[in-house]
């Protein structure tokens, strides 16, 4: 359904259009989240597919390496319930070998179809029977017993053809296979198909500006337009000055040496943030496996960092923290109050706002009449779902009697409903006085 802002009643396709505005001092179901979605530049698997990856699960057959061995993707799935990755990289080439009559092709394009090897062995029971195996890095991935080449079927790593019998051979490996990379119009394409799908948060590494830019232009819409309130997570992207995009600025080194610096990071980064619930700040959050940060600055450099709207890593007690759950707003005014800078107040008026949506879609829009009672079906529902969100820590003082309102609209078939909302945000800073006594 339609959504997004509003600043006169004169939208043409029916929906819900939700302002979250600062009441002065600051205003704006708790849903589920977890969700980021990401686009990575990959060895293997289909281009230009949505993979849905659930915590835990195995993802050898689509990615041709289990979870673990992805860098960015084991970082996201640290905090993340579900990445919807997305390979980025169009374009490479197919590992292929040709060998006595067999040819096998990689299924993707990508180096990982140089991992790949076939052996065809006689079978020991049945004369005239071949057993054929397929090998990726050296571990068996699929068996087929033929007694010619026309027979072999394809599986989730190979392609076959050929004709004739089986030459026995103790494996034939697949080479000449190729990355493809990462254009513009390739991560414009997943932006298309991501605005189709739901999620909490978009994590993109990449350092190129034209795509970040595009990324930057891609979550305004989304928000404003579109009516979908999530979050853009980019490396070093402070200039936005907008509560929708966070921007990471600098890395972290782990246990084993790996350096995630400022691109990757935003992976953890995104994945934290979308399995953040709206009661949850992540200031002073630890970033799991890190021993140190892969930039270190000094407390004026952090401090300028933070009055830029830019998250960082820093060193607290043995530990790597974020050291402020921000965004990019640094500009306030009468509808931008600073509370939008904290990422756990932008969580708790994006969900209200995401499940208002949500629930006026299935139930209200075109399903009630618009009169007092219609209206004061909708009201019922507002009270409801910010009576959750105060009873899980995410609100606070909401007066059902003063602080929610509903009336007719300037069109037979329109209301408004008007709600202030007080988030509350984490204790971040802490200013204690030590008496010192005297006998």
């Amino acid at each position: 359904m339609a959504g997004g802002t509003w600043t006169a009643q004169n939208k043409a396709r029916p929906g819900i259009y939700i302002n979250a505005a600062a009441k002065q001092a600051v205003s704006s179901s708790t849903g589920v989240r977890g969700t980021l979605t990401m686009p990575l530049a990959l060895s293997w698997g289909a281009g230009q597919t949505l993979f849905q990856i659930n915590a835990g699960e195995n993802v050898f057959s689509l990615l041709g390496y289990d979870a673990e061995s992805i860098l960015l993707l084991r970082e996201a799935l640290k905090h993340a319930k579900t990445v919807l990755l997305y390979r980025v990289n169009g374009g490479g080439i197919k590992a292929s070998v040709t060998a006595d009559g067999l040819i096998a092709t990689a299924r993707y394009a990508g180096v990982r179809g140089n991992d790949i090897s076939v052996a065809i062995a006689a079978d020991p029971d049945e004369e005239g029977k071949f057993n054929v195996v397929t090998y990726v890095d050296g571990m068996e991935t699929d068996v087929q017993e033929i007694s010619a080449l026309e027979e072999l079927k394809g599986n989730d790593f190979v392609s076959f053809s050929g004709t004739g019998t089986p030459a026995v051979t103790a494996g034939v490996s697949l080479t000449g296979g190729t990355d493809g990379m990462a254009a513009a119009a390739d991560y414009a394409a997943y932006l298309a198909v991501a605005a189709g799908i739901d999620f909490d948060v978009m994590a993109v590494p990449t350092d190129d500006g034209a795509v970040k830019a595009l990324c930057a232009a891609f979550a305004r819409n989304m928000r404003e337009t579109e009516g979908k309130k999530i979050q853009m997570v980019l490396p070093d992207y402070a200039g936005a000055n907008y509560e929708g995009i966070i921007s990471v600025q600098n890395g972290v080194v782990l246990s084993d040496g790996t350096i995630i610096d400022k691109v990757k990071a935003v992976a953890w980064v995104g994945g934290a943030e979308a399995g953040a619930e709206a009661a949850k700040s992540l200031t002073y959050t630890e970033y799991d496996g890190a021993v140190s940060v892969d930039t270190v600055y000094t407390n004026t450099e952090i401090e300028d960092a933070l009055k830029a709207g830019q998250l960082l890593f820093a060193d607290s007690y043995g530990r790597v923290v974020v050291e402020q759950d921000i965004n990019t707003l640094v500009t306030y005014g009468e509808s931008k109050s600073a509370s939008l800078s904290k990422n756990r107040v932008i969580r708790t008026l994006d969900g209200f706002c995401n499940e208002l949506k949500r629930a006026c879609s299935l139930h209200y829009i075109g399903k009630i009449g618009n009169d007092l009672d219609g209206r004061n079906t909708v009201r019922a529902y507002a009270i409801k779902l910010a009576s959750a969100y105060q009873n899980a820590g995410a609100l606070q003082n909401f007066d059902v009697q003063n602080d929610i309102s509903v009336s007719a609209g300037a069109s037979i078939d329109e209301m408004t409903l008007t709600i202030a909302l007080q988030p509350v945000d984490s204790v971040e800073k802490i200013y204690a006085t030590v008496m010192v006594g005297e006998e």
